[in-house]
Parts: C-alpha cells; sequence; structure tokens
C-alpha cells in the first residue's frame, strides 16, 4: 500500500463509495488522508444513566441487549430497538429509526461505547439514534473527540472515520515540505504526527498543536509561491532595457498639488511617496492601492502617471468597462487642465475602426503619452513604443498570462487599485506577491450616507420618500439579490419581477433594468442613460459597476440586504453619495433573526470599509465574504486569516528561506 494507490484498491466498498470519493476529488489515498474533518464533536467524557439530563447528549459504558425490529404502522418506518445497560447497573431503550442493518451488525452482551441523545419519559430513560461501538484501546466514533467531516449524499462521518483510521500508518510517507530549520524554529510538530492527530487527537493540546503546523505549512508555501511570483516580476525586465528607474522629483509633485482646488489627505500623500519610490527603483513595481469609495486613489494614479510622463514613459489605464474607462479620460482631463503638452486617448472597441487605428498607430510611435482603455489595451495588436506604468482599476488582478504580455511590453511598473476594502491578513495571503498601499483616510467634507434597515412594513413609507427624491431631480439605484423568480427561494426579490413591479410604484419616471445576463453593449448603454438622467431609478442585480460616477444618485434600495455580505452592501451604498447633496441607503430585510440584525445593524453603525471587512470576515469567513474562486484567495484547509500575528511570521520565514536558498 502506498500514498498514491487508488482508494478502490485501498478500501472495501461499493463501487457508488469509489464514485461518490471521486466526486469530492478523493482518488488516492493520500487524497483521503489529507481529507480534513471540519469539526469535532467531544464524546470522551463518560457519564452513568443516572447522571443525564433530558436532552443531554452522553457517553457511556455498557451492554446491549434484547435487540429486535418493531412493527409500525407507517410501513416505510422500521424502528429497531434494545436495551441497554450502563456499568452501575442502570437501563435505558434504545430506538434507532430505519437502520434494520443494526440487527445483525450490533455487538451483543459485550462491553460496547455508547454516545446519544437522552430523553426522559415517565421516570423512563431513552437513547435516540446513538452511535455504538466496541469497547477498545482506541475508540473513533464514541468516548473520544470525534472528527466530523465535510460529508457527501452516501458517505458520513462515520463511514470515513472507519475508512480513513487503518489507513493513518501511512502519513509517516507523506513528504515533510516545511524546511527543518523551521520545524526547529517555530517548535512544530512532524506534517506525519500532525495529520494523524488532525483526524484523531490524544488530547485538546495535540489536536491544536496539529492544526498550528498544517495551517503554518498551508500558508508558508502560499507566502513562498507569492515571493517567488513577486522576485521573477522584478527579474523580468528585458536584457538591455533601460533601468535607471524614475527619480523622484519633489518640486513636480508639489508643483501638480497647487493646482489642485483642494489639498490632498495624508493617507493620500503617504501612498503617493510608497509608489513614487518604487518607481524610481531598477525593477518593475508591482503593487495593490486598496482606498475606500471615495478615498481618492484617482489622484493617486495621476501623480504615478505624471511621475512616468515626465521621464518619458508612456502611461496605459485599464478599466473594467468602457463606461468607466470614459468616466477615467474625463476625470484624467480635469486633473491634467494645466497640463496641455501631455496627449491623452481613449481606446476602446466602440471606436470607429479608423479612429481605433489612429489611436494604436499614435501608441505605437510615442505620440500618445497616456491611454484610457479596458483590458484590451495590453493584448494583441497594440504595442508601445516606452510602456512605464500600468495602471488597473478594480481588481483586474494581473496572472501568469497578463504577466507574460507585460514582460513583452518591457515589463513596465504596475499599480492595481481596488475599491473593495480587503483585511491586511487577506491581503497578504490573496495578494502576497505585490506590496500594499492602504488609504485608510477619508477627505474632509463628505457626507455620510444615512443607512436604515427597513422592515416589511415600513416599505410604503420609503416609497413615498424617495418618489420625493425623484421628484427634486436626484435618482434611485434598487438592487435585487436574483435575476429571475425562484421556487425555492419565493421571499427573495428577482430584479425582473421588481422591474416590472417599480415601473407601477414609480409610473410617473424612467425605471431601467440592469442584469448580468444582459449583452455588454446593452448594459453600456444602461448605464450611459442612468449617468445622462434618462432613467431615474436603475433596477440591478449585483453586477452594478464598481467605480462608476453618478452624482445625481442619492438613494440606494437594497433587498434581501441579508443575503449579501458587509463588504459587498457597502460597496453597493458607495454608489451614492457622490455629490453634494445628502444620500441615503435602505436596507430591506424579511429576517428577523439576531444574526442578521446584528449583521445589518453593522451597517448603519459603520461608515468605515475596512471595518466592514473585518467584521465580515469575523462572522462570514474569507470563502463566504470574497468568493474564494473569483478573489484568486485559496481555499485553505486549516490556516486561520484572521491572526495577523502568525502571518506575519510565516512571510518572515519565507522570505528568509528564500534568501538562504538564492545565497
Amino acid at each position: 500500500m502506498q500514498l498514491s494507490t487508488p482508494l478502490s484498491e485501498a478500501i472495501s466498498t461499493k463501487k457508488e463509495y469509489i464514485r461518490a470519493l471521486s466526486e469530492i476529488g478523493l482518488n488516492t489515498v493520500e487524497d483521503l488522508l489529507l481529507y480534513f474533518p471540519r469539526a469535532y464533536e467531544d464524546l470522551s467524557e463518560f457519564k452513568g444513566l443516572h447522571e443525564a439530563k433530558d436532552g443531554e447528549v452522553i457517553t457511556t459504558k455498557g451492554f446491549l441487549q434484547g435487540i429486535k425490529l418493531i412493527p409500525t404502522k407507517n410501513r416505510k418506518m422500521k424502528l429497531v430497538k434494545a436495551m441497554f445497560y450502563d456499568q452501575a447497573g442502570y437501563e435505558s431503550e434504545v430506538v434507532w429509526f430505519n437502520q434494520p442493518h443494526l440487527l445483525r451488525t450490533l455487538p451483543m452482551d459485550r462491553e460496547v461505547v455508547v454516545s446519544g441523545k437522552v430523553q426522559w419519559s415517565y421516570g423512563k430513560i431513552t437513547l435516540q439514534s446513538p452511535v455504538v461501538e466496541k469497547s477498545k484501546e482506541i475508540q473513533i466514533h464514541a468516548g473520544t473527540t470525534v472528527p466530523i467531516y465535510p460529508q457527501h449524499d452516501v458517505i458520513t462521518s462515520k463511514w470515513l472515520r472507519e475508512k480513513i483510521h487503518p489507513l493513518l500508518y501511512l502519513a509517516k510517507e507523506l513528504p515533510e515540505v516545511l524546511p527543518e530549520e523551521i520545524l526547529e524554529e517555530e517548535k512544530l510538530m512532524p506534517k506525519a504526527l500532525a495529520v494523524q492527530e488532525i483526524h484523531f487527537p490524544g488530547s485538546q493540546e495535540k489536536l491544536e498543536a496539529a492544526r498550528d503546523r498544517l495551517g503554518y505549512e498551508e500558508l508558508f508555501l502560499l507566502q513562498l509561491r507569492s515571493l517567488r511570483a513577486k522576485k521573477e516580476w522584478r527579474e523580468s525586465r528585458p536584457e538591455g532595457a533601460d533601468d535607471s528607474g524614475m527619480p523622484l522629483d519633489p518640486e513636480y509633485v508639489k508643483q501638480f498639488f497647487a493646482t489642485l482646488p483642494f489639498t490632498p489627505t495624508n493617507a493620500q500623500k503617504i501612498v503617493i511617496y510608497e509608489i513614487l519610490k518604487d518607481m524610481e527603483k531598477p525593477f518593475p513595481m508591482m503593487r495593490l492601492l486598496e482606498g475606500d469609495v471615495g478615498s481618492g486613489k484617482t489622484v493617486v494614479a495621476v501623480v504615478a502617471a505624471l511621475q512616468a510622463v515626465k521621464h518619458g514613459y508612456q502611461v496605459a489605464i485599464m478599466a473594467p468597462t468602457e463606461v468607466l474607462a470614459r468616466q477615467h479620460l474625463i476625470s484624467l482631463g480635469k486633473f491634467l487642465e494645466k497640463y496641455p503638452d501631455i496627449n491623452i486617448q481613449l481606446l476602446v472597441s466602440a471606436l470607429k475602426t479608423a479612429e481605433k487605428n489612429q489611436v494604436i498607430d499614435a501608441l505605437a510611435n510615442g505620440q500618445v503619452d497616456i491611454v484610457v482603455g479596458t483590458h484590451a489595451l495590453i493584448q494583441e495588436g497594440v504595442s508601445f513604443e516606452n510602456l512605464g506604468l500600468v495602471i488597473v482599476d478594480e481588481q483586474h488582478r494581473f496572472g501568469v498570462k497578463q504577466r507574460e504580455v507585460l514582460v513583452k511590453q518591457g515589463s513596465p511598473h504596475v499599480l492595481n487599485m481596488t475599491a473593495t476594502p480587503i483585511p491586511r491578513t487577506l491581503a497578504l495571503v490573496a495578494y502576497g506577491d505585490q506590496d500594499l498601499s492602504v488609504i485608510n483616510e477619508m477627505p474632509p467634507g463628505r457626507m455620510p450616507i444615512e443607512t436604515k434597515i427597513v422592515p416589511p412594513e415600513h416599505r410604503q413609507a420609503v416609497y413615498r420618500f424617495v418618489e420625493g427624491r425623484i421628484q427634486k431631480g436626484e435618482q434611485v439605484y434598487v438592487i435585487c439579490p436574483l435575476i429571475d423568480e425562484s421556487d425555492v427561494l419565493d421571499e427573495v426579490k428577482s430584479v425582473k419581477k421588481e422591474f416590472e413591479h417599480l415601473q407601477t410604484v414609480f409610473s410617473r419616471f424612467k425605471v431601467g433594468l440592469l442584469h448580468g445576463k444582459m449583452k455588454s453593449e446593452e448594459k453600456e448603454a444602461v448605464m450611459a442613460a442612468f449617468k445622462a438622467n434618462e432613467i431615474q431609478v436603475l433596477v440591478s442585480t449585483s453586477v452594478i459597476e464598481v467605480g462608476v460616477d453618478v452624482p445625481n444618485a442619492t438613494v440606494m434600495l437594497i433587498e434581501g440586504a441579508e443575503r449579501f455580505g458587509l463588504s459587498q452592501l457597502h460597496q453597493f451604498r458607495g454608489r451614492v453619495g457622490r455629490g453634494k447633496v445628502q444620500s441615503y441607503c435602505f436596507l430591506y430585510t424579511n429576517s428577523s433573526s439576531d444574526n442578521t440584525v446584528a449583521r445589518l445593524k453593522a451597517m448603519t453603525d459603520h461608515t468605515d470599509g475596512f471595518m466592514l471587512a473585518e467584521i465580515d470576515l469575523r462572522l462570514r469567513g474569507p470563502g463566504e465574504v470574497y468568493g474564494v474562486r473569483q478573489s484568486g484567495l485559496p481555499d485553505l484547509k486549516i490556516a486561520n486569516l484572521m491572526n495577523g500575528v502568525l502571518l506575519d511570521r510565516v512571510r518572515k520565514a519565507a522570505e528568509s528561506f528564500l534568501e538562504r536558498s538564492a545565497a
């Protein structure tokens, strides 16, 4: 038997179980050993029947006798009953439902360990559907800390325990991936022992030590991968490329600040300094700029662009949609009015072929200083004479293929920007290959958005309030969780149904519809119409663009608010409050659960997106918060991403290991 042995050969079971294992990604012995429990049930404390309370789950030792199948009026129901006598001689009836196989499998008249729920009735005790295991030196189902696994339709935790336990001796074959010096420095247990203890812990202390060991390994490998990617990027400049950097000229920056109608915040000045110091270096920058909605990321991007243009380089600014690209073009034009010599162009698919070709040619011969467009800017057919900086708006995180394209363009500096607040611990894991800058301060004078939770009985009052705002010339967003109606989620609003409903509610105004199944051109047209105030009420799913600036939109209604995470609700809220008029966000919910109310109350209590992101992470976990696949965040089995101290330790250890390896 080896780690690579297929489970079809390693365990004795039916073909349907092997198929089920394969469906959850378990094909070899190694896969099964690395399928870790999701929780544990402490059944290690033994009690006598006479000590048990009604409704309590207890573990006790004793003997089973007199097992039999009891006929019931309902022929589909099969009842198995037996008598259990504990070691002190107290007795209880034991009942199982629809498990006739127990007649031939339960051990009779020999010592067993039983764990189950107690029911007291008329002075008699009944144990309901207990787990029964022969009393032996090593228990795996009862009388111990019992692992609970992620389950499948046909695969139960009990079944998994029975199959994993006999194979645990093969854990010694698992490769030790952590360097020996780290195991010693961090006082971590060997991997083989950690895997054994994570499945069947000998004590709570050993379980915690196993979790620490395996969680550390997950984070270490991630950080190592990120740091290697960072190192490769820094070394990616083609041979012979100019590596003199872009020296920082403080006076030039001050001159730009003097052209602004406001004073940049201290947070903006700090991140500008971090970025410009990076651009001085002879290797390409890869930096993530985080800033809440309205914190002033655009000004920071403009300073970075000016730095590149001043040193004779071209700049590409990429947005996820044409609407946002055009918006960036307008913003740049305003910020750079005092710099008429800087040639700024737009490159999007909606341009006529002749216009497009003209811009592409001008980029290739160096006539364009700054080009604004969508992701297609750095793809085939577009070349630059001297690309020095790429600024990417809204989470277009670069992968391997995009970096290959950038290497061909001379490995420019890259600044990724996002308005999605990401807790620092998550950023270290999901974006560990980038340096991090955070604008954690809002410009003065920005009015907080009034946020209220709306129970069903107050809906009409809110509609009347909204109508009053529209009559004053303002606009409204309405967000719904679903596109189409759902039979299962009948209380959850669908965007199509709500669109029809609101056309009646706001019959005097133009109501628009936006959702993910619409074609790109349709979505662009709807957003353009809303921006031009040709649509007063926009009913949308969560596709509503981050970063779209409609200063006239002052009211945000969110249906089924409990179905969204706090970070997402905060993103929606950030679509309003972009003008000088007081703005409002109304959270509709039909749920009265304490958890929902507490979570939504965080929205009414906090305006800081980073604070809300931390609360969201604590309440729901990273996978739920960020959508693991969409965010690039790895699906960690053990590691706790709330532990910032551990993450810092792991990153330093990974950096030190890389340095030693390179020496």
